[in-house]
């Protein structure tokens, strides 16, 4: 019993250290709110464009997540700080960036991004 307990704990050790992605090390190196407010970073909204019409951070573009990687050219050498509704399409548009090589950054949500440009602008 001891050592199937002792498998049982060291497989949860092993795959919960598995879990830990190069995304989530990369955030903790990186302040996304300097990103976000730095002048040559191209903010890029991947929903819809009705849900891009209806409201957006100020200076962001829309590219859809499905029309991505057809635009992965226009992003390449640029910082890009992709964002959607919740974070779900933001992560795929993460995904898809970086594969093809290109400097890319979760801002998660289109309000997240907002947030951090109204409070940049109040100080």
């Amino acid at each position: 019993m001891k050592i199937k307990f002792f498998g049982l704990l060291v497989a949860t050790a092993t795959i919960l250290s598995a879990c830990k992605t190069t995304q989530t090390a990369d955030i903790s190196k990186i302040n996304i709110k300097q990103v976000v407010t730095s002048p040559d970073v191209t903010l890029v909204d991947v929903r819809i464009p009705e849900q891009y019409t209806a409201g957006t951070a100020k200076g962001a573009i829309n590219i859809p997540l499905a029309e991505l990687q057809n635009n992965i050219g226009t992003l390449k050498g640029k910082k890009v700080v992709v964002f959607c509704n919740k974070g779900i399409q933001a992560d795929q548009a993460m995904e898809i960036l970086k594969k093809n090589g290109v400097e890319a950054y979760d801002g998660t949500s289109w309000k997240n991004v907002k947030a951090i440009q109204n409070e940049t602008e109040k100080k």
